[in-house]
């Protein structure tokens, strides 16, 4: 099956001489002007079908190459496929651990022993996954050689590490699978697949490495769960080169997070996020409507208790599921559990994403699992789209951080206006510092953290009365290092000023230190800048 697979993918994609002399003239209809979609529906081929995307891009590589014409950045983000993955301004690669046990219960949760709790083989990362026997190096190897012939920039990565609790999986097996991530980052030759021991300097040299290689890691994510996180995981994440934590809160209700059997209580929670902000990481909770126990009133509820205290950078919106091979479906057949329909979670969703703070992002709305493996409810996987179009009708509007990122659009920095939205988060208090155009649209931004005398004791001496940069991100399209792109807010010096005025403001506020959780691959742009190597931060003295 995998070999008929492959067989029809080269059908598809390989470019025959003929193909390839029709492929050269649409793209130079296309870069005189022409729509990339109408021109390719205007040249169909023999025997059916049309040229894709991928084929000009190909054509683009290959006559840049040859030297038959210039690097065109424009043109390639014109013919780029599903330009959206890399307007954030960086490119995400996602990558899933073996299978392995977790140690949660919950009831929601699906189970397949093919696969790390909670995903299901034909999820579209899970699918990758599998076809790579999750081999770390040949999953970030695929994804990236995939990526580059779509026309996407590969030089800044963000690693995405997903697969049920990463904390519960032995260490060294967490320290192989980082290293060989950065092995295939780093363009390393191909090692046999084997876990080993490593030892801790094989790591570090591949991270040291990546400081300076053509694809730089500019964030690493993990998964876990809020009991796991206690100031020995926080050391080992920083070792690793972690410098963004998903957790699944879930709830924000005891007696529903009992009802799911969870395994913690919503002070958990709590703790490990005031603990991983006291350490600058980026956080991201999971929140989790239609659990069993919930109604959409107690939801509406609980959703606002995220910004009392919690405050987390990131959300990820995740429907409870009715799937089969979850404890769950028992509840459901004796009647104990009812799933909501498409338009009560339409409704609920729209209600809430108007209160979301301007310093938050929605990353997702629904987790893209297959229609097939739903029971009763939702089966939608474009519930962001349904939810934006019922916010439409309604007249009202979200200002989460997605929805006003400036994207690919050209900046006027001249016209750029600088904000600073303060707000507590626990002990600490928390500066979302953005640059920002005349419609209201992000630029740029840093999140700048005071600890308070109340803060969690992390014990790492880098961040001894420290202000913390916990993350430094600046918009457009994501480009090779070195290149330029007319109004490009990654090329006009935002980071710079955001930097300037975060250290002014920390050191306003009495720090004469501050430091930042760089990612290994921007440990170059922070030592440019003032900034000086800690054992697991960079830090720097102001004032």
């Amino acid at each position: 099956m995998e070999t008929e697979r492959k067989e029809r993918w080269r059908e598809t994609h390989l470019l025959t001489p003929d193909k390839k002399d029709l492929a050269r003239h649409v793209l130079g209809l296309v870069r005189r002007g022409q729509d990339v979609t109408k021109t390719l529906r205007g040249y169909p081929l023999e025997g059916g079908g049309y040229l894709n995307k991928a084929m000009l891009v190909s054509i683009y590589n290959e006559m840049v190459a040859a030297g038959e014409m210039k690097e065109d950045a424009r043109l390639l983000e014109r013919i780029r496929m599903k330009p959206m993955r890399t307007l954030s301004g960086v490119t995400t690669v996602t990558v899933l651990t073996k299978p392995y046990p977790c140690p949660g219960k919950c009831i929601f949760c699906p189970t397949d022993v093919r696969m790390p709790k909670s995903y299901l083989p034909d999820e579209p990362g899970a699918m990758r996954a599998v076809e790579h026997r999750f081999d770390p190096y040949d999953q970030v190897m695929s994804r990236i050689t995939q990526l580059k012939a779509l026309g996407h920039p590969t030089d800044k990565i963000e690693l995405l590490i997903l697969g049920g609790t990463w904390s519960s999986y032995k260490r060294d097996y967490q320290e192989w699978f980082v290293k060989r991530c950065f092995d295939a980052m780093n363009g390393f030759s191909h090692l046999p697949t084997e876990e080993m021991k490593i030892g801790g300097d094989e790591l570090r040299e591949a991270q040291t490495y990546n400081e300076t290689t053509h694809h730089r890691n500019v964030g690493l994510v993990i998964e876990t769960r809020p009991d796991e996180i206690n100031p020995d995981e926080i050391k080992w994440l920083r070792y690793l080169g972690v410098t963004k934590v998903q957790m699944g809160a879930q709830s924000l209700d005891d007696r529903v997070l009992e009802m799911n059997k969870r395994g913690h209580d919503v002070e958990c929670t709590q703790q490990a996020t005031a603990l991983l902000r006291a350490a600058g990481f980026k956080i991201v909770l999971h929140w989790m409507p239609n659990l069993h126990g919930a109604t959409p009133d107690s939801d509406r509820e609980d959703f606002s208790r995220l910004w009392e205290g919690f405050c987390p950078d990131e959300i990820k919106i995740y429907p409870n599921q009715l799937l089969a091979n979850a404890e769950l479906y028992e509840y459901w057949q004796r009647g104990e559990f009812k799933p909501y329909s498409t338009q009560e979670l339409i409704d609920l969703i729209a209600d809430i994403k108007p209160s979301i703070p301007r310093y938050c992002r929605v990353n997702r709305v629904i987790r893209d699992i297959p229609s097939t493996n739903v029971v009763e409810g939702n089966r939608r996987t474009s519930l962001r789209q349904d939810v934006q179009i019922e916010m439409k009708k309604r007249g009202t509007k979200c200002q989460c951080v997605r929805c006003r990122e400036v994207r690919g659009k050209s900046v006027k920095t001249e016209a750029l206006q600088l904000n600073d939205h303060v707000y507590p988060a626990e002990a600490a208090e928390e500066h979302f510092i953005s640059f920002v155009t005349p419609e209201d649209k992000l630029a740029g931004f840093v999140r700048l953290s005071l600890p308070g005398k109340k803060s969690p004791e992390t014990g790492i001496d880098d961040l001894a009365r420290a202000a913390l940069i916990r993350e430094v991100h600046v918009y457009g399209q994501s480009l090779a290092v070195g290149a330029e792109k007319d109004g490009a807010a990654q090329h006009v010096g935002l980071g710079t000023r955001l930097l300037e005025e975060a250290e002014r403001i920390a050191f306003e506020n009495g720090y004469g230190r501050m430091a930042v959780i760089s990612a290994v691959g921007t440990r170059g742009y922070y030592l440019g800048r003032g900034f000086e190597r800690g054992e697991y931060y960079l830090v720097k003295k102001i004032g």
